[in-house]
C-alpha cells in the first residue's frame, strides 16, 4: 500500500470549459462523466495512486454541482439502511476513497492564477502540487515531485512534446527559459499541466482575477531561472483536430 502523502493537491475547477460546451452549458467541465465518474474523479484516483489524499478544489462555474458532488459522495458508494421514520443510519460497506477534500470559492471570473492565490490559505507545507480540472494523463507523480526536489527551484510543470496551441517553452536541459501561452509552434515542448510549486512561487500570483498563471507568474519565473520542466510524458502523435 502506498504511503500516505499530506502534501495537498490543487484543482484549478472553476473555469467555463467553453471548448466542451455540448457538456458544460449544463455542468463544470471537470463533472463531465467519464466510465460512471466525473473527470474529476479520475484526476484525484491519479493522485491518490500515489497516496496523495488532500484537495483543494478552486471553484467557480456551477460551483454547486461540484460541492453537492462531494456532500454526497459518501453515500454514493455506500450500502446502508436507512429508517424512514427517525432518518437512522446504518452502514454496512462503504466504497468511497478515504480523502480530504477542501472546497474554495475562487470567483465565477477569476482566471487561473487568481484561483491559486485566493486557495493558497489552505495551503499548510513548503509546497503543493498543481493541476487542471480537464486533464487526464499517465503522469508518475512519484518522480515528478523527486524531480522538483533535485532541482531546488521554485516551479516544476509537465511537458508533452506534440505540435499544439496550448502554453509552448523554451528550454537548455531541463531548465525553462521561456513560457509563452499559447503560440503555434511545430513540435515544441507544451505545458501538460501536473505542476509542483513551492510556496515561494506565490509571490508572482496575485488574488487579481485577472491574474492568468500561463501568462505573467510562469513567464516570469522562466525569466529568473526558477522553472523547470519535468520530460517524462511519451510523445503524442495523432490528427490534430
Amino acid at each position: 500500500m502506498m504511503k500516505k502523502n499530506r502534501t495537498p493537491v490543487m484543482i484549478l475547477a472553476g473555469g467555463f470549459g467553453t471548448r466542451l460546451k455540448e457538456e458544460t452549458e449544463f455542468r463544470p467541465k471537470p463533472m463531465v462523466p467519464i466510465g460512471g465518474h466525473p473527470m474529476l474523479w479520475h484526476i484525484m484516483k491519479i493522485y491518490a495512486h500515489f497516496g496523495y489524499y488532500r484537495f483543494i478544489i478552486c471553484l467557480g462555474y456551477k460551483s454547486e454541482m461540484i460541492k453537492n458532488y462531494f456532500l454526497n459522495y459518501r453515500m454514493e458508494d455506500t450500502t446502508f439502511t436507512i429508517s424512514t421514520k427517525t432518518g437512522t443510519i446504518v452502514e454496512h460497506q462503504s466504497l468511497a476513497e478515504d480523502w480530504e477534500v477542501t472546497l474554495v470559492n475562487t470567483g465565477l471570473d477569476c482566471m487561473t492564477g487568481g484561483r491559486v492565490a485566493r486557495a493558497a490559505q489552505y495551503v499548510d507545507t513548503d509546497s503543493f502540487l498543481l493541476t487542471y480540472g480537464d486533464g487526464l494523463a499517465n503522469v508518475d507523480i512519484a518522480a515528478l515531485v523527486e524531480f522538483h526536489k533535485a532541482h531546488n527551484r521554485h516551479a516544476t510543470i509537465t511537458g508533452v512534446n506534440l505540435p499544439s496551441r496550448f502554453g509552448n517553452v523554451a528550454l537548455e536541459g531541463d531548465a525553462i527559459t521561456s513560457f509563452a501561452e499559447k503560440m503555434q509552434i511545430e513540435d515544441a515542448w507544451i505545458n501538460g499541466g501536473f505542476m509542483v510549486l513551492n510556496r515561494d512561487f506565490l509571490s508572482y500570483l496575485s488574488c487579481d482575477s485577472s491574474c492568468v498563471l500561463e501568462q505573467q507568474p510562469l513567464k516570469q519565473a522562466a525569466l529568473d531561472g526558477q522553472l523547470m520542466m519535468y520530460k517524462r510524458i511519451l510523445a503524442m502523435h495523432g490528427h490534430r483536430a
